[in-house]
Order: structure tokens, then sequence, then C-alpha cells
């Protein structure tokens, strides 16, 4: 019972400590064929700025990194090439980025969707290589703008019974309370199934996106 009441308490705390954010940020796209509408922000994880969007019930994330081969992040107007998510920096891609000399750099987008709660199984969408673009428009009000689209490589992932067993409540209670985080917040509060805890399945397929624009204030 006590511990029931402290799971209920550390809910109310992290709801409360996190207010929804109001922007005017736009993001709208088609995934698998379904909309995908919300407020994007413009967060840091680890030395890379990333534009994110996230929505619940279930909980889904969208992310798009623009940047360059030397990992630095850049903003400019133009043209940049979609490439792998895990593998952005090939001799490959880095020829066709010189050769063909229109491109403002490169991009990587990753998509996540919660399939079974509470974050038990996720399916994980990641670009890859195959000659899509992003255009990208630096306006002078100070919002960045964009146009995507692509076809992404999609994976299932499944908790590890020993986390499940192992981890016991307070798994759960973390699993919990960064849910709230993600609905209070607006930020996707450790969605990430790699690396957490969670296996890769036999299963693949393919995540298509389509129609994808936002608007994004930078400062």
């Amino acid at each position: 019972m006590a511990t029931r009441y402290l799971f209920l308490g550390l809910l109310f705390l992290t709801t409360t400590s996190f207010a929804q954010i109001a922007n005017d940020n736009t993001l709208k796209a088609q995934i698998d064929g379904k909309e995908f509408i919300t407020q994007p922000r413009r967060i840091k994880i680890a030395n890379f700025w990333w534009v994110t969007a996230n929505t619940i019930k279930p909980d889904k994330s969208l992310r798009i990194w623009l940047g360059r081969f030397d990992k630095s992040d850049v903003l400019e107007s133009g043209t940049y090439l979609v490439v792998d998510a895990d593998k952005p920096d090939t001799k490959e891609n880095k020829k066709k980025y010189e050769d063909m000399g229109k491109y403002k750099g490169i991009a990587v987008i990753k998509y996540v969707e919660e399939t079974k709660e509470p974050r038990m199984e996720y399916h994980v969408g990641k670009s890859t290589n195959a000659d899509e673009t992003i255009q990208v428009k630096l306006g002078t009000d100070g919002f960045l703008e964009a146009t995507f689209g692509g076809t992404l490589a999609g994976s299932y992932w499944k908790e590890k019974a020993s986390a499940t067993v192992f981890g016991g409540m307070g798994r759960l209670m973390n699993k919990m309370q960064d849910k709230a985080i993600t609905k209070a917040s607006g930020y996707d509060q450790d969605i990430d199934p790699e690396g957490n805890g969670y296996k890769k399945q036999e299963k693949e397929d393919q995540i298509v996106i389509s129609n994808g624009t936002f608007r994004l204030k930078m400062n």
C-alpha cells in the first residue's frame, strides 16, 4: 500500500513540475497514412540539436537532425541530403555530397512509436541512404521551415524479460514517470528503446512519411 501511494505521489509531482509550454511551432505529416500533427521543439540530445516532435496515446516521437559531415549543427536555407541514421558519414555519402555541390548539409530522421503500453514494445523507423532530401528555409522572422518525407527502415523492439523481472516496480514507475513528463511537457522523455532494456525483433518493414512540413521558431 505504501508503495502505491509513493508511486501516485511521484506521478503527481512529475506532472505538476512540467507544464506544457505553449508555442507557435507547427509540424504535420502523414506517417503510414495516418495524420501526425503536433508542436515541435528544438532540443539538444547528446552533442546534437534535434527538431523533435511527439504525440501521446500512444507515445510517438519524430526527430530530425540537420548538420554536416563533421557532425556540427548547421542552419542554412537549402537542400539537405537524407542519410542513414546509424551511419551518416560514410565515404559514399560524403562523395555524393561533395560531387553534387547542391547540398547545404545532411539530415537524419528517426521515428519511434509505442505499440504496447506502458512502453513494453516499440516500432522504430530510421532514415536510409535513398537519395531523399529535405528542403529547408530560414526566414527573416526567425522561423525555420522545412518540407520532408521519405521511407524509413522499420524495426520492432520488445522489452527483455530480464528487464521486466529484475526491474520490477521501479522500472514500471520510471516508465510511467517518463510518460507523464512526455505528456505534460511536450518533450519525448526517454522514449528510445535502443540500449534501454529492449531487444530488437526479427520482423522488419518500412515506415512511410509523406507531406511532411514544420515551422519552428529558432529564438
